[in-house]
């Protein structure tokens, strides 16, 4: 049983994604400052790596699951997705505050490991909940605004990076060798607060619709049965999923293994690249790596809902291919830039591509998978995110190493190259092609 559901207005489709801005800030930090804390603390650059496989990992395990469990739960008083979202706001908000006081380095990875854990929870429940609200028309605009708002949640965090460091940092030479600079310190406190406060927002301003009475039938017998057999469910229906998937999402994942490899390659070897390029400390380093990160997401907010009229007009694989085109390029021409102003200007480039990454291929497989599967299918959607990132924390220590001799511009340079893989992969989309399929 199907129904037409209500269209939103501009501001009721805002609110309901403010609380990306808060996970996004969150995840802002991982991006820019996580690895920074680790070399403060002690760790060489070829553990970085390994050292953040916690994000692979908790989102391998967490995210499909809890998009599993989602699909079958209904409260009339707080809904379906919101109690996920909610409780791993909760738990990210407290590693946040903690992790900036982490007295050693196994301190700072096992609460990166818990903090993970709690942005996984919060983030493929929130995505299945932007595509249960919208109907078919308004999915691009939906997604475009999630990433506009993923776009300002990381802008804010590397903002506040490196002006706290400015302001704050004094001089850098007399950081104490194994802790982690005061400056640091207000970022993660503010990302505390952030991280529950709009969240809230969310929950508070955007009810969400009640199942249909074939949905409700399926989720009281699931109520019924016993504990095992709900235990074993999620991974049931995880495995039914992922037999069952599309080919268009087996498409998405060639896409995803070298666009997130290659992601992750740059979060961890921009602070060692400005150091190798720049000749500068770590601390003006990682302060560096903020500033790119802050242009990119500023390119992000700026393109994220221009990207809605595009896509409707080119076609989102186009758009789509053309921004990881774009982010490759970004990826090949920084290491041959030396001067800190001008290395900022490929990261408009990168911004677009985030945009897009963060926005066309939510709403394509939005509108591919079955609606009483959306948690799921979103949690399998992040497994093709995580394995990436899990092959590349195993891997690229190794080629690092090995291949590369050690080199940060070697690994930048080998990050590019997969952006321009993947580009070439997404104009395989085809998402008309596969909602016949699904109607079939």
């Amino acid at each position: 049983m199907t129904f037409n559901k209500p269209t939103l207005s501009f501001w009721q489709i805002f609110n309901m994604n403010v609380g990306f801005l808060g996970i996004q800030f969150s995840f802002g930090l991982q991006q820019t400052a996580i690895n920074p804390i680790f070399l403060f603390l002690g760790a060489a650059e070829d553990m970085l790596p390994i050292l953040n496989i916690a994000g692979p990992i908790t989102g391998l395990i967490v995210q499909p699951i809890i998009g599993a469990v989602s699909d079958k739960t209904w409260s009339p008083k707080w809904g379906r997705r919101k109690p996920f979202f909610l409780v791993g706001a909760i738990l990210g908000s407290l590693c946040l505050f903690a992790f900036p006081l982490s007295p050693a380095l196994w301190f700072a990875v096992g609460l990166l490991w818990i903090l993970d854990a709690g942005n996984n929870m919060a983030m493929e429940p929130y995505r299945a909940f932007v595509g249960d609200k919208l109907p078919q028309k308004q999915l691009s605009l939906g997604f475009q605004m999630q990433s506009l708002f993923v776009g300002a949640g990381i802008l804010l965090a590397n903002a506040s990076i490196f002006l706290f460091q400015d302001w704050f940092g004094g001089d850098s030479s007399k950081d104490i060798a194994g802790s982690i600079p005061t400056w640091l310190y207000y970022s993660f406190f503010i990302g505390a607060f952030l991280s529950v406060a709009t969240i809230l927002y969310s929950v508070l301003t955007t009810p969400e619709i009640p199942p249909t009475d074939e949905e409700m039938a399926t989720i009281k017998r699931h109520r019924a049965l016993s504990f095992d057999e709900r235990f074993k469910m999620p991974f049931i229906e995880i495995m039914k999923a992922v037999k069952e998937m599309p080919s268009f999402m087996w498409k998405i994942a060639g896409v995803y293994l070298f666009q997130w490899y290659a992601l992750f390659i740059y979060w961890q070897y921009s602070t060692p690249l400005f150091m190798s390029t720049m000749g500068f400390d770590l601390s003006s380093a990682a302060a560096q790596s903020a500033k790119m990160s802050l242009t990119y997401n500023i390119a992000t907010v700026v393109v994220a809902l221009m990207l809605v009229p595009l896509t409707l007009k080119y076609g989102g694989k186009k758009i789509y291919a053309a921004s990881l085109l774009g982010t490759g390029a970004a990826l090949l021409i920084i290491p041959y830039i030396d001067d800190p102003l001008t290395v900022l200007a490929p990261m408009v480039l990168f911004g677009i591509g985030w945009a897009a990454m963060m926005g066309i291929p939510y709403t394509m497989v939005s509108k591919i998978v079955p609606q009483d599967q959306r948690g799921v299918y979103m949690g399998i959607l992040n497994m093709m995110i995580v394995i990436p990132m899990g092959i590349e924390t195993l891997t690229f220590g190794f080629i690092y190493d090995n291949l590369l001799d050690n080199n940060a511009v070697n690994a930048m340079l080998f990050g590019g190259i997969f952006f321009m893989i993947a580009a070439f992969l997404a104009l395989r989309l085809n998402v008309g092609e596969a909602r016949e399929q699904l109607d079939l």
